[in-house]
């Protein structure tokens, strides 16, 4: 991938940070934007400390709906590739800002596909397997529509990708875009926030602090886990390929939340006990991927173990503390506060950081 040069859209959240790093150690140019809503400052000061050049790394602070044309070099650079990973993701988040999180799946799309377009670039738009909603089919092929509740609280994100799902393949189909779409299933590892309502995060918090480790209902849903270096590998296929999709990116080893709660405790040799708490509104009940299509398309199927990852995972958090793994950064680090703006925009250019 040398010299490929790669718009990253949420590059500072979790999935994104992870997957600009792998492109960075490629010797990939990316560029990042991200209105920091969600993503963390924290993982940009990461990547500009990984990027093997000053000329590999930018970060463009900025909403995707705003729209992107009137940003600094944003015609100027030439993207071979764009990833479009920009949207509130947990519950908690798309529950906070549901009207940002519809608008960011609709018109922030729609901006992202329009560079694509001009640039001539591939573009991946990460979709979820919220998608399937609460399905009827198990486990769930790419072939099955899903079973959504479209007004219901989750919806806000649900549908805000199925949109984008489908104005993606609209562009492919009107103006011949090379576009792809991917639907990540539950995807966990090093830098998830403490407070972002996922459940493994919150089950690592609870454990190595000895509290009651809360599970939603008896916690016999069944969620599949993915390793968030198996997730941007599955990402990174899909790019380098010209499949349209949509294509699962998942593991199918499924486990209950009980069950993932009961590793997680023992893992951090804790004393935390179980407690049941309320399920949310259309949680669920059964999750896991079928992966058939990304094994025999791609040449993709994840690598780590869940305990594996979940080993690595506890570890880093351990490493970290809870207290700043849970703590959002509320400005750019020092090393990455140094913007060129432009309006209410600005560009972070890695230079200024060496």
């Amino acid at each position: 991938m040398d010299h490929l040069h790669v718009l990253v859209t949420g590059g500072a959240g979790f999935v994104g940070s992870h997957l600009c790093e792998a492109l960075l150690t490629t010797g990939a140019h990316v560029t990042v934007i991200d209105d920091l809503s969600t993503g963390s400052a924290a993982n940009l000061a990461l990547l500009a400390d990984v990027a093997p050049s000053t000329e590999s790394f930018r970060f463009i602070e900025a909403d995707i709906v705003e729209g992107l044309g009137d940003l600094p070099g944003i015609d100027r650079w030439r993207f071979d590739q764009i990833l479009h990973l920009a949207s509130p993701a947990s519950p908690l988040d798309y529950l906070r800002l549901p009207i940002e999180t519809l608008r960011t799946g609709a018109e922030g799309t729609r901006h992202v596909l329009d560079v694509a377009r001009r640039h001539g670039a591939r573009i991946v738009i990460a979709s979820t397997s919220e998608v399937y909603g609460d399905p009827e089919v198990h486990p769930q092929s790419e072939e099955y529509w899903g079973h959504v509740n479209p007004i219901g609280p989750r919806s806000v994100y649900d549908e805000a990708k199925r949109y984008a799902e489908s104005l993606t393949m609209a562009y492919r189909r009107a103006h011949g875009v090379n576009t792809g779409i991917v639907r990540l299933f539950n995807t966990y590892g090093p830098r998830m926030r403490t407070d972002d309502g996922r459940a493994v995060p919150a089950f690592v918090t609870q454990a190595l602090r000895d509290e009651p480790v809360t599970i939603a209902g008896d916690g016999g849903q069944t969620r599949s886990l993915c390793y968030v270096d198996d997730t941007a590998a599955g990402i990174l296929a899909m790019a380098r390929s010209d499949e349209p999709g949509p294509m699962n990116l998942g593991n199918p080893q499924e486990v209950s939340i009980r069950e993932l709660a009961l590793e997680i405790i023992q893992l951090c040799g804790s004393r935390s006990e179980l407690v049941q708490v309320e399920r949310p509104v259309d949680d669920p009940q059964l999750r896991r991927p079928d992966i058939a299509k990304a094994q025999a398309r791609l040449g993709w199927e994840p690598a780590i173990p869940r305990i594996e990852g979940l080993r690595r995972t506890i570890d880093w958090f351990a490493a970290t503390g809870i207290a700043s793994a849970s703590a959002q950064p509320e400005s750019l680090p020092e090393a990455l506060d140094a913007p060129h703006r432009a309006g209410d925009r600005s560009v972070t250019d890695s230079r200024l950081t060496h």
